[in-house]
């Protein structure tokens, strides 16, 4: 995260006449910024120097957002452990899920952000991207890890004299990064996925990278430098007790002008007409595609229908469930 500085200018020459000739203060636009707490969900809205266009509106687990014409911008939501002044491994097994609906256009990411202090680290694990994929090519690359159904690139940067949490001070950033984007530019991508965050701290650790320090948040970050973009969280939640762990990434669509992309869903569609009963769970979407025929009844040839179909493309394609 890049943060503005306040930068003075003052000189003076002294004549023979010992007279004192100053040049005036420069300054830049002050950030802006806006914290808080909705529904038990920490939230922070930050532009840097104020300028462009920028919104956040926050709910509880939940945030919409857009920029345009800015400097550098981020929207994000989690939990802050601050207080408890914990390690990770303290803290419990921490899992971060998300449902958005991402539209990037230019550089910016979707991530899950944070920090620790003692000692002072900046961290981001990348769902997806506009049109660069970050750390672009600085930085020390420290393996792979492969973790809810995606293989990520393990990477460290530094960062020198940069304002952080405390003051100005030089500190490194740790990154996952996907090797494979869960966003695409210029389009609205659906996302939705389960991110096992003490396994990615883990794997930092084994690489080598000092995970030592105290945590203080884990939020999913919306960011954006020098681009324009929005964002629909339609749901993001944070647990400490591994509630979720191990998913795999539903993965996500695209769609344009309003229009989803993959797939074509009957859902609930109620056969009863045909008698008996209907269970099951589905789900559709996405670049998932495939045909989701729900909790299709197909009672009138005897027996009950049970079980789980998912819609298909990547998965395999029609699933009418335990067709009897």
């Amino acid at each position: 995260m890049k943060l503005s500085r306040m930068k003075k200018i003052l000189s003076g020459t002294v004549s023979a006449l010992m007279i004192a000739t100053s040049i005036p203060t420069v300054s830049f636009a002050a950030d802006q910024q806006t914290r808080g707490n909705i529904g038990g969900y920490d939230y922070e809205m930050w532009n840097q120097n104020g300028q462009g266009q920028v919104s956040m509106n926050p709910g509880a687990g939940s945030f919409t957002c857009s920029w345009s014409n800015i400097e550098n911008f981020l929207a994000r939501m989690g939990k802050n452990f601050d207080s408890q002044k914990k390690n990770y491994k303290q803290i419990g097994e921490i899992v971060l899920t998300y449902d958005v609906e991402y539209t990037p256009r230019g550089n910016s990411y979707m991530c899950v952000y944070g920090w620790t202090r003692n000692p002072l680290m900046e961290y981001y694990i990348v769902e997806g991207w506009g049109d660069w994929r970050p750390p672009g090519n600085d930085g020390e690359r420290k393996g792979t890890v492969t973790l809810n159904g995606n293989t990520y690139d393990i990477a460290k940067t530094m960062r020198y004299n940069q304002p952080s949490l405390d003051g100005n001070a030089t500190f490194p950033q740790y990154w996952s990064i996907r090797q494979t984007s869960g966003s695409a530019n210029n389009q609205t991508n659906y996302m939705k996925g389960t991110i096992d965050v003490s396994k990615h701290f883990d794997a930092w650790s084994k690489a080598g990278l000092d995970m030592s320090g105290t945590l203080y948040e884990v939020s999913l970050n919306i960011e954006g430098y020098r681009s324009n973009g929005s964002a629909n969280v339609k749901s993001v939640t944070v647990s400490t007790d591994g509630s979720g762990a191990g998913a795999v990434q539903q993965g996500g669509g695209q769609q344009q002008a309003g229009g989803q992309q993959g797939g074509f869903d009957m859902g609930g569609f109620d056969w009863s007409q045909f008698g008996g009963q209907q269970g099951g769970q589905q789900q559709a979407g996405g670049q998932q595609g495939g045909f989701d025929m729900g909790n299709f009844d197909w009672s009138q040839f005897g027996g009950q229908q049970g079980g789980q179909q998912q819609a298909g493309g990547q998965q395999g394609g029609f699933d009418m469930g335990n067709f009897d």
